[in-house]
């Protein structure tokens, strides 16, 4: 079979049937999948459980992986691959956390709008998402499209942002959440990194609104109009016309473009368990303009 497509919104995301992504991908299936990306931005596959070796195989069809934060905490990890993201309320010890416990921290940090690995260079590029546990209420993750977002922006505020560049910080979101105690070698451990906020796909040729909470300040500007105009642009970025909303169920492995899309998790009760797993690729600089952008 080939890769079938079934729009979940006018403006983002797809349902992907066709492929069986437990196997190796043939060109063709690469291909199919990167093109689908480059329309819809967010594709969930329903009843595609992986392993670990199966979930690190699929994204390293996609390019190199990333270990974001794992850089800056390092320490005890459950999975078989440091690439894998633990996306869950479990201890290494397999155990579901106490509220008081430093992973309930990534969770709760988690229910902010970002784009995965945007404080580093080279950025995050596709995130692969394995659902393992999924509580019975909440825990949804939203999708918020950011080429959308660019095209409702009036014209006095597309003016506005056209050339300015926004700085990204591994920990401005800790911070935020009052997630402070770090040693000064952590807080080293990625340099932020500055992106444009207006962006231009070099796949697609689409212009994108690049913003998140892990933009702290726009270059230029006194830390109170640089935020102020980050919160207005995230607050444009994610109005319900942007948005795919996606309900998990065992099994489901939803990919995103983090470079043209935010998300956030939702809200679900921390005493009940949830687990899923992230891969997630490195974007991988093929065109002129990504090179200059990328300097």
């Amino acid at each position: 079979m080939t890769l079938q497509l079934q729009p979940l919104t006018p403006h983002i995301g797809a349902l992907a049937t066709g492929i069986d992504i437990a196997k190796p991908l043939s060109d063709e299936d690469r291909h199919a999948i990167e093109s689908a990306m480059d329309r819809y931005a967010v594709l969930v596959l329903r009843n595609q459980p992986l392993d670990q070796d199966e979930q690190i195989r699929f994204a390293l069809s996609f390019g190199p992986l990333d270990l974001g934060l794992r850089k800056v905490k390092g320490g005890p990890h459950r999975f078989k691959h440091a690439e894998l993201a633990d996306i869950s309320n479990v201890t290494v010890d397999g155990e579901v956390a106490e509220r008081t416990h430093a992973k309930i921290v990534g969770n709760v940090a988690n229910q902010l709008w970002h784009s995965d690995s945007s404080f580093q260079r080279p950025r995050a590029k596709y995130s692969m998402l394995s659902a393992v546990v999924v509580p019975g209420e909440g825990g949804e993750t939203e999708f918020a499209d950011l080429r959308a977002a660019y095209d409702a922006l009036p014209a006095w505020r597309k003016t506005q942002v056209d050339k300015l560049v926004a700085v990204h910080d591994a920990l401005h979101s800790r911070f935020l959440l009052g997630d402070t105690h770090y040693t000064e070698a952590q807080r080293q451990a990625i340099p932020p990194a500055h992106w444009p906020l207006v962006q231009t796909d070099p796949r697609s040729g689409r212009k994108i609104l690049y913003v998140g909470i892990h933009a702290c300040e726009i270059v230029g500007m006194t830390t109170a109009e640089g935020r102020m105009l980050i919160m207005d642009l995230i607050e444009h970025a994610t109005q319900r016309a942007h948005v795919y909303t996606h309900h998990w169920q065992p099994g489901d492995l939803v990919m995103w473009d983090n470079t043209a899309t935010l998300h956030r998790g939702r809200y679900f009760d921390f005493s009940a368990r949830r687990e899923l797993r992230r891969a997630t690729t490195e974007e991988v600089v093929t065109s002129p303009e990504a090179a200059a952008m990328a300097a």
